[in-house]
């Protein structure tokens, strides 16, 4: 029996979770469908600098696991951009903050007073 997923900690959802190519009607075959947590490794490493080791501490998985979603995440961005496709942002293993700072870290959304 396979070990069970751990779930990976998100601060919030994203506050826009679709993009794509403006005035091109939509199409449904064009996809690229990103998870809430693979977005987050985007923000966090990307958006937000932090190492993987960091984001890995922040989200409760392994570095491994942050490296192969990160490189997952990246390859649908890339598509996306690339190839003029909708990227939506749904779905994944993950429990999301609880606004009172239990299982966050310093990247939280919800806690910072502006960025730095």
């Amino acid at each position: 029996m396979p070990r069970p997923r751990k779930w990976r900690k998100v601060c919030a959802l994203p506050g826009t979770d679709r993009f794509g190519p403006i005035g091109r009607p939509m199409d449904w075959e064009n996809i690229v469908t990103m998870t809430v947590d693979e977005y987050e490794t985007i923000r966090l490493i990307d958006f937000e600098g932090f190492m993987q080791e960091e984001c890995a501490v922040q989200m409760g998985i392994s570095r491994t696991t942050v490296q192969a979603m990160y490189s997952g995440a990246r390859r649908k961005l890339a598509d996306a951009l690339v190839n003029g496709k909708v990227l939506s942002i749904e779905g994944g293993e993950f429990l999301l903050c609880d606004g009172q700072g239990r299982g966050c870290g310093p990247g939280c959304h919800r806690h910072r007073r502006g960025r730095s």
